[in-house]
């Protein structure tokens, strides 16, 4: 059977974080009205990243930090999930980006650092000419992955689509469970952009903010699928969602202990009541990420690639 969860993560150390207007049409969840200067963006991001890190390694998980460049422009550079996935036969999965200055993110160099690190890499599946047709799949952001029971959980949007969700499952084995989720913004109820900001499935666990799933047969073989592989589902609210409560991640330290991570933001939401849910099988770890959380749109899981990869 796959593991759920691993040790390995890769994550981007930003140069230049800021505001991506691009992203920002459809992610509802950055502040547009902050009012913040680049360079202290840019400063606090890269604190609160560092102090992430830290407490990441600090923990027993291996965190494989790369530096991001100051050219080309990639603002979003400190989510790599969106643009790539690390699967334990050796494959990896580059991604059709929705905005036009996140397809830059895509770097073989980071692929060749992990090769000399001693992961291997068999082969690539490589989606990324589907931009020329307008059709996007934005990586584990688009798909939240029970990878123990191969069952991807994907709420369709403009980022996330189905032509590609489809064939992506027949070429991994997975099963989809595809669904509609939406969220208010100004009176509105607009598709949430990305799966990973309303549920996390963790071996054991899931988190899930049900309520955003409007339609009631979507929403039942949501929760059907989950009872079946026999999740403890941990419901959030659509107010907790907007703290991040629905970004979280389970990795495994060097020890084997299943840590839950999320932002300081996303466990002040919580109730003692979903803590002590979520502590029956993991550690829960949290640090505070409110700068990338406001201006990037995205929290702690979005900052997280795993890399399953096997080594040699």
């Amino acid at each position: 059977m796959p593991a759920q969860n691993t040790s390995n993560i890769l994550m981007i150390r930003p140069v230049a974080f800021a505001m991506n207007a691009e992203t920002a049409k459809d992610n509802h969840y950055q502040n547009q009205s902050a009012a913040i200067t680049a360079q202290q963006a840019q400063a606090d991001a890269l604190k609160e990243f560092d102090a992430f890190v830290e407490k990441l390694r600090a923990a027993g998980v291996n965190v494989m930090v790369v530096e991001d460049t100051l050219e080309p422009a990639t603002p979003d550079s400190i989510f790599p999930n969106n643009w790539v996935s690390f699967h334990e036969t050796g494959m990896v999965v580059l991604y059709p980006m929705c905005a036009e200055n996140r397809r830059l993110e895509r770097r073989d160099d980071i692929l060749e650092l992990l090769k000399s690190n001693g992961f291997r890499i068999n082969e690539t599946l490589d989606y990324s000419s589907s931009e020329s047709d307008g059709f996007f799949l934005e990586g584990t952001g688009s798909l939240v992955l029970d990878r123990e029971n191969l069952i991807a959980y994907a709420c369709i949007s403009q980022r996330t689509n189905e032509i590609l969700l489809k064939d992506w499952g027949e070429q991994l084995s997975y099963e989809i469970v595809s669904f509609h989720a939406l969220q208010k913004f100004q009176g509105q109820l607009l598709p949430i952009y990305h799966t990973n900001v309303m549920m996390s499935v963790g071996e054991e666990i899931a988190i899930l903010c049900a309520d955003s799933i409007k339609n009631e047969l979507e929403r039942n073989a949501v929760v059907s699928k989950l009872e079946q592989t026999r999740k403890t589902i941990v419901y959030i609210t659509e107010d907790q969602k907007s703290s991040f409560a629905g970004n979280m991640l389970q990795v495994i330290n060097s020890s084997g202990e299943r840590i839950m991570v999320m932002s300081t933001q996303a466990f002040n939401s919580l109730t003692p009541e979903q803590i002590h849910a979520i502590e029956k099988t993991n550690r829960i770890f949290h640090s505070s990420l409110t700068t990338i959380e406001t201006l990037g749109g995205g929290s702690a899981r979005c900052m997280m690639a795993e890399v399953f990869l096997p080594q040699n």
